[in-house]
């Protein structure tokens, strides 16, 4: 540890949750240089066949580490491996490479060399934002098949690591390399590049590893055997810590692992404060195997279960069954409580492979949520048939992202009355009148909640989007961080504003997204009148034990003046000053 020079501090985005302290092993992963060497006459045959025993020799590995990642974490997981396999007899990839090698006498190397940067560039250059995570299994399959075409070793091997207390630092990460991790001896991840979404840090959250992306430059600061403090939940790396932030790392590990152990009787307990306003808190799902620890964990149901796992980075559609399998095993995780499914969020930064999508310019105000669902009517009916059926298992609820008008609640509420009747033409059991409600997401969205509550049977604010789009932030965006104010006073105004159009109507309103994750953030929504939290399953205790310990009062007069300010720093400082016997209650200095 260095105790004279200042810590280096990187804040990049909270990819998996968790906190953790080792050693740098820089993974310095890059393309092979391909020989430029031309193929003699007679030798294109040659080259043809082996460019296809490589590509049998990858499918085979990909296979195999698909079947190992199922054994190991699940099926839906083992899904991640599908686009690489995929590509490997997509013609653009295939044919592009024979017609190299055949009409230019190019080795294989050099020809699938140049036919993957023909790809990356026009991928580059589409409209989506998703494209990074198909560049990213891309270039992993590149990878992969050139170091079988140059006899190169394994650039993902680990075997030679050291025994334990190993934080991978990378430009970026694969699924590959994650798959194989151990986290015994991988104790955190960190990459300059990726988000929450990346495939590699999906793997890395069902492996539990805590991992944090868009870190900007931290592979061209760091060096091996380096200490390194990795904080999933904030995103925040500390290098060379001192013994302040040392310090600071293990207040914070203590309060989350002694959060984690509650003993079963806090599980059990009610969320309610401490002048007994109780506070229903539900938990964010991005797959079906995370229903069973969040309600071990003592989740009241799901607030936010996401469903882009089933389409992105497919070839063709979800079927049904698959689908209702998927929604039946959470339902039924939760028999006696809410759970809301989102329909298919496509569109912004995720778009599956089989929906031909014509280039948008800004595609975060394009094409997204339910503006598709008009568009795409085969794909959203089949999955309202499988929520419908699901619904007979439980309270599934359904949920619309991107809402602005009532009239995309009526549109989706007619499409699902199509699926029932279809559903009872079938002879297939099914739930009728499935609850549908709409995401909060918008400024226009939160101006028109008096209007929307009519329509819609519950509302639910998604926070990262309502502040990304009330300030024009992206909020992916590292460079752009300082910007993104949750408590700037448009976003405080429109939190207030629609909790209190669904008290009116009568209708629930709930939070997700980043804002209800994060301690500040949880008290400030509270204080402005939402009482239905859905949170990532892993912060359930800790936030159960903050509610148990504040009083509602106190935060809802600290929101009021917070209200008031006239800046997002200011209400900020306002806010803390005023609940500031409170948490130095619950969070003891330096955690």
């Amino acid at each position: 540890m260095n105790d004279t020079a200042a810590p280096l501090v990187f804040r990049g985005l909270p990819a998996a949750e968790g906190i953790a302290r080792g050693r740098v092993h820089r993974v310095d992963w890059n393309v092979p240089e391909v020989p430029r060497v031309a193929v003699p006459k007679g030798g294109r045959d040659r080259e043809l066949e082996r460019f296809r025993r490589a590509r049998a020799r990858a499918r085979r590995e990909l296979e195999d580490l698909k079947r190992r990642t199922a054994s190991r974490l699940g099926p839906i997981e083992a899904r991640i491996f599908d686009p690489q396999i995929l590509m490997l007899d997509d013609p653009d990839v295939v044919e592009g490479t024979r017609r190299y090698i055949a009409e230019n006498r190019l080795t294989a190397a050099r020809a699938f060399d140049w036919r993957m940067l023909e790809l990356k560039d026009r991928w580059s250059r589409t409209s989506h934002p998703m494209v990074l995570d198909r560049l990213n299994d891309l270039e992993d399959l590149k990878v992969r098949i050139l170091i079988r075409l140059l006899d190169l070793p394994d650039p993902w091997a680990i075997d030679g690591w050291e025994v334990g207390g190993i934080v991978a630092v990378a430009r970026d990460l694969t699924p590959s390399f994650v798959a194989l991790v151990d986290p015994s001896r991988v104790v955190a991840l960190a990459a300059d590049w990726g988000t929450r979404t990346s495939h590699w840090a999906i793997l890395a959250r069902s492996l539990e590893i805590p991992a944090a992306a868009g870190l900007g430059d931290i592979t061209t600061r760091a060096e091996d055997g380096q200490a390194i403090i990795v904080d999933g939940w904030s995103g925040r790396v500390v290098m060379e810590p001192d013994a302040r932030e040392a310090d600071r790392f293990e207040r914070r590990r203590a309060a989350i692992r002694g959060w984690r152990h509650e003993s079963g009787t806090d599980v059990r307990e009610e969320a309610v404060t401490v002048d007994g306003q109780a506070v229903t808190l539900r938990v964010n799902l991005d797959l079906p195997g995370e229903a069973a620890r969040a309600r071990a964990l003592g989740a009241h149901g799901v607030g936010l279960f996401r469903t882009e796992f089933l389409v992105v980075g497919r070839s063709t559609f979800p079927e049904e069954e698959e689908q209702y399998r998927s929604y039946r095993e959470v339902v039924e995780a939760f028999p006696s409580h809410p759970v809301l499914i989102r329909t298919f969020d496509l569109g912004g930064d995720k778009f599956p492979v089989f929906l031909r999508t014509p280039s948008e310019d800004n595609p975060f105000l394009g094409r997204r949520g339910v503006r598709v669902c008009p568009d795409e009517p085969e794909l959203f009916l089949t999955q309202l048939r499988a929520m419908s059926r699901a619904a007979v298992h439980g309270d599934l609820r359904v949920m619309v992202p991107l809402v602005n008008t009532g009239t995309e609640i009526e549109t989706v509420r007619e499409l699902a009355e199509v699926a029932e009747d279809q559903l009872a033409g079938e002879g297939l059991p099914f739930a009728r009148g499935v609850e549908v409600g709409a995401m909060i997401e918008t400024p226009a969205a939160a101006l028109a909640a008096p209007a929307l509550a009519t329509h819609a049977d519950f509302l639910s604010i998604g926070t990262n989007d309502l502040v990304q789009y009330t300030l024009a932030v992206d909020r992916t965006n590292t460079r752009l961080a300082h910007l993104f104010d949750s408590f700037h006073p448009a976003v405080l105004r429109q939190i207030s504003m629609v909790a209190g159009a669904g008290r009116a109507a009568g209708v629930e309103v709930s939070a997700c997204g980043e804002m209800a994750a994060r301690p500040l953030g949880i008290l400030l929504l509270l204080g402005l009148g939402v009482d239905v939290l859905s949170v990532a399953w892993r912060s359930l205790p800790g936030i159960r034990r903050m509610v148990r310990n504040c009083r509602l009062d106190e935060i809802r007069a600290a929101a009021a003046a917070a209200l008031e300010a006239p800046a997002g720093p200011q209400a900020k400082r306002d806010f803390t000053a005023s609940l500031r016997p409170t948490l130095e209650r619950l969070f003891p200095r330096g955690t």
